[in-house]
């Protein structure tokens, strides 16, 4: 079954579609960016327009896998490693790798999602669902992201909108 994902920045949402049946099939809450909406290189914003899953990495990796680089550290993220590592941005578990689709709004250049490493990626169960607060990325619980890993193949269209 084909889906597609729509990212809701406003409402900190993200919904599976079937995209066939155009039938929303799940939504989970999210976190996107603290910095808000916003494509530039180094901003730490949330790159919005078409997009694509270009990558998926973590496959069979244990739930809090820390991944730095898109690579496990052999760390497995408990609160305490927070406090060893307080400036650290926790990616969890599973990445969805994003491409933008738009060449010159979120696709090459200094606007371009993939470069800018944006992933949709899970966290630690403390960080709070439904405010922005990540470093552009789309933040998710883990078993939330775990799901959705498993559920969708590389190339499934993202479409990460305002409102």
């Amino acid at each position: 079954m084909p889906f597609n994902i729509i990212v809701n920045i406003e409402k900190q949402t993200l919904q599976l579609f079937d995209s066939a049946t155009k039938q929303s099939l799940k939504t989970y809450r999210i976190a996107t960016a603290k910095n808000g909406p916003g494509e530039q290189y180094g901003s730490e914003c949330t790159p919005r327009g078409n997009h694509i899953i270009r990558a998926k990495i973590g496959d069979n990796q244990a739930v809090n896998t820390v991944f730095i680089g898109r690579r496990p550290t052999g760390e497995i993220y408990n609160p305490s490693l927070r406090i060893n590592f307080p400036d650290r941005d926790w990616i969890l578990t599973r990445i969805l790798w994003l491409s933008g689709q738009q060449p010159g709004f979120n696709r090459l250049g200094k606007v371009d999602t993939m470069r800018r490493y944006v992933y949709i990626h899970g966290c630690p169960d403390e960080d709070e669902m439904g405010i922005a607060s990540s470093h552009g990325c789309v933040k998710m619980r883990n078993s939330d992201v775990i799901e959705l890993f498993n559920k969708v193949p590389v190339y499934t269209p993202v479409e990460i909108v305002e409102s």
